[in-house]
């Protein structure tokens, strides 16, 4: 009978498949951290492109700049201003809210560019502190600009007497022009700015205009302004776009910039 010696090497070749096994599971765990790291950095750079992308239109939405108000969505419009022409600026109406009970309604109006051409705010107070008024306007009025405002006259409306406010500047060139009306039966405060006109007669003009087509739609059972707004009515004028304002007969507020009469 012929015997067969066991061969050496066999214990090592023995080993072989063992050690294949072991390295290919070495790189299929090398190559599977390496999917898992890129699919996170993937991840990280799709969810920071959505963050960028979303930055621009969070920066753009105009909302009041004191600390605590909200855009209110589901609120009813609560005033309107009547369009006498459907070619009119395209206009947007918002309502911001206030824990403490404040509120503002909001009208925006752009030209055919898209620009700002005007403003408009109803402010109701609540029990939050109120900002300065002026200071208010000129943030609006010129964002990142002038904040520094001079008087510029007053303009009578089916509201009464406005006080019109622009931005100083020392070269003269011309600016948007703001105004201001207090009222305090009820607590009712109407600001705003407008761009149109080529002229500051024509800017007071459509500040007249703009306030004698603003109505009532819902007082919201304050009595007290729906008597502000029902006497304002019986006040107001046809809305002139072109020609000079009615202005106060009063010397004071009749021109820009008032003279004395008579001698001294």
């Amino acid at each position: 009978m012929r015997l067969f010696r066991a061969d050496p090497a066999a214990p090592h070749h023995t080993r072989n498949p063992s050690a294949l096994t072991s390295f290919v599971d070495e790189v299929y765990a090398t190559l599977s951290g390496l999917f898992a790291y890129a699919a996170v950095l993937a991840l990280f750079a799709a969810l920071g492109s959505y963050l960028w992308k979303q930055l621009p239109e969070a920066t753009a939405t105009p909302v009041p700049a004191a600390a605590g108000w909200s855009l209110a969505g589901r609120q009813a419009p609560a005033f309107a201003v009547s369009r006498l022409d459907p070619r009119d600026k395209t206009e947007t109406y918002e309502i911001f809210r206030h824990p403490e009970g404040g509120r503002k309604d909001i009208f925006r109006w752009t030209d055919a560019n898209g620009a700002p051409a005007a403003e408009l705010e109803i402010y109701r107070p609540g029990g939050e502190a109120m900002g300065s008024a002026v200071t208010e306007i000129a943030g609006r009025l010129d964002p990142g600009g002038v904040r520094d405002l001079e008087a510029a006259g007053i303009v009578d409306s089916k509201f009464g007497s406005v006080a019109l406010l622009r931005p100083a500047r020392p070269d003269g060139s011309r600016a948007c022009l703001g105004f201001l009306k207090q009222a305090d039966a009820p607590d009712l405060r109407i600001s705003g700015w407008t761009c149109q006109g080529a002229s500051l007669p024509a800017q007071r003009a459509a500040i007249i205009c703009m306030l004698n087509r603003l109505t009532l739609l819902a007082a919201g059972n304050d009595p007290r302004l729906a008597a502000l707004f029902a006497h304002a009515e019986l006040r107001r004028t046809d809305c002139v776009t072109s020609g000079p304002p009615a202005l106060s007969a009063d010397w004071v507020i009749g021109s820009e910039n008032p003279l004395l009469r008579g001698a001294l």
